[in-house]
């Protein structure tokens, strides 16, 4: 019989722990992304290490042209020999990736501050579906 009342008293700690989660969780806002955009990283309004490169995940079918900075940033199909100047494009997963390097001609390395990327989207078949996004984050 008293067996009962810790069953009991155990389930009313969970379930006051499952109840405090929620209410303590923080409020943030969920990223929604247009269009064909499925993820990017660094994330708008990260902070991120001088290491960092940015990815743009694309559904597949579809393309962009990327600025950083109002520079605008070469795509490459990945390949073996690819420039480091250039970003890399999977056409098989829509995986857009960059990061500076000594080979760019105008983006080195990250500086410290923020930066803002902006890409314009379309498909490579079919018929045409245009769109741009921008977002911002900080190096350092």
């Amino acid at each position: 019989m008293p067996y009962r009342y810790i069953y009991a008293g155990l389930g009313l700690v969970g379930l006051a722990a499952i109840v405090f989660g929620v209410l303590l969780s923080p409020e943030g806002e969920a990223l929604e992304l247009p269009g064909p955009i499925e993820a990017v990283s660094p994330a708008p309004g990260s902070q991120v290490p001088l290491q960092a490169s940015v990815e743009i995940d694309l559904e597949v079918g579809y393309i962009a042209q990327i600025w950083i900075d109002d520079w605008p940033i070469p795509l490459e199909e990945n390949s073996s020999r690819a420039n480091p100047a250039n970003a890399l494009f999977e056409r098989a997963t829509g995986v857009i990736r960059w990061a500076p390097s000594p080979a760019n001609p105008t983006i080195t390395s990250w500086t410290p501050g923020e930066h803002t990327v902006r890409i314009v989207w379309d498909t490579y078949t079919g018929l045409p579906d245009t769109g741009e996004f921008e977002w911002s984050f900080r190096v350092g």
